[in-house]
């Protein structure tokens, strides 16, 4: 497809290029991480929650932390824990005896970007007032059912090597985040620059370089980003193919994938798949777009079998098998 073909108008190029210096101010604090700040980028875009799985101390918090800094944006930052009550995450009535009312007390949900640290060790009550407020974009107090604030986000955080004292996600929770991201160690030169900067007496600043109503405006730019029939199949054959690996010359997959991608992963790569080339400052889609995005869209939506696990396979070996099983258009 030819880049003249889909360019850009003057204003969406320019909103573009606002979200290129976002980016550009939180490289200024953090060192490395390209992936998982140019997926947040993309869930805020899409208006899509992320789920980040990495150990301690790889700058999650700082991240999301300093995003919201650049964008102006209120964040909140909720160490889930098993003793965590519904009322903790969004509020509750209190009675005022001076009055003989109830007020409502709003709870930290009430944010433009929510940091759900450790969310696996909150229970399932915990959980589910997180799946509403997640998927209705608003909660229910006494009675009451208030709209969250526009934007909101939720990056949720996952810890790879300690599962003692923690809930598994529902299939459903996990469903309901447009991705899945798995955040590893930097390499050996990002980390003497981490070193560097953390002996600094001063950290770095950061600059408010953008606001909510410019992300609103590249959420509409994005519309613009051009996705042909061929590159809708293809997304479409992608998901199918982890439901029906056979019809695809996967056979060898049905044994290890017990339950396929639902068709909200279809709509999620689509739009990733979009945004992401939005980020890039182009008005069209390509295949190599949706192969970025694949593996953070469907891996915590395909769920594999004792079969797989034995011969020691993860979900992204077998994403990896569908990518290389389906035609690109």
């Amino acid at each position: 497809m030819a880049a003249g073909a889909h360019a850009l108008s003057a204003q969406s190029a320019s909103v573009a290029e606002t979200l290129s210096r976002v980016r550009a101010e939180v490289h200024r604090v953090i060192v490395g991480q390209e992936a998982l700040i140019e997926r947040l980028m993309v869930g805020m875009l899409c208006n899509g929650h992320i789920l980040v799985e990495g150990v301690p101390g790889l700058a999650k918090t700082l991240t999301v932390s300093t995003l919201a800094r650049a964008l102006d944006l209120h964040f909140v930052r909720i160490q889930f824990t098993p003793d965590l009550l519904p009322a903790d995450l969004i509020g509750s009535e209190i009675f005022s005896q001076a009055d003989g009312r109830f007020t409502v007390r709003r709870g930290p949900v009430f944010a433009n970007l929510v940091l759900a640290d450790e969310v696996n060790r909150a229970p399932a009550k915990v959980q589910s007032a997180l799946l509403e407020a997640m998927q209705e974009r608003q909660v229910s107090i006494g009675g009451q059912t208030m709209p969250l604030d526009e934007p909101f986000l939720v990056m949720a955080t996952q810890n790879p090597i300690e599962q003692e004292g923690t809930y598994p996600l529902p299939e459903a929770q996990l469903d309901r985040f447009l991705l899945k991201v798995k955040v590893d160690y930097p390499t050996r030169q990002e980390e003497r620059q981490i070193l560097e900067m953390g002996l600094s007496p001063a950290p770095a600043a950061v600059h408010v370089v953008a606001s909510a109503a410019d992300l609103a405006l590249a959420r509409r730019a994005v519309n613009e980003v051009v996705i042909d029939d061929a590159l809708k199949d293809y997304v479409v054959q992608l998901v199918y193919a982890t439901r029906r690996p056979a019809a695809y010359r996967l056979p060898e997959l049905a044994s290890l994938i017990g339950y396929g991608a639902s068709p909200r992963a279809s709509i999620a790569l689509a739009q990733a798949a979009r945004a992401y080339a939005f980020l890039q400052g182009r008005g069209y889609t390509t295949p190599d777009d949706v192969k970025a995005l694949a593996h953070d869209v469907l891996r915590h939506r395909v769920v594999t079998t004792y079969e797989a696990e034995a011969e020691e396979l993860t979900t992204d070996d077998i994403i990896d098998r569908v990518l290389d099983g389906v035609d690109v258009p």
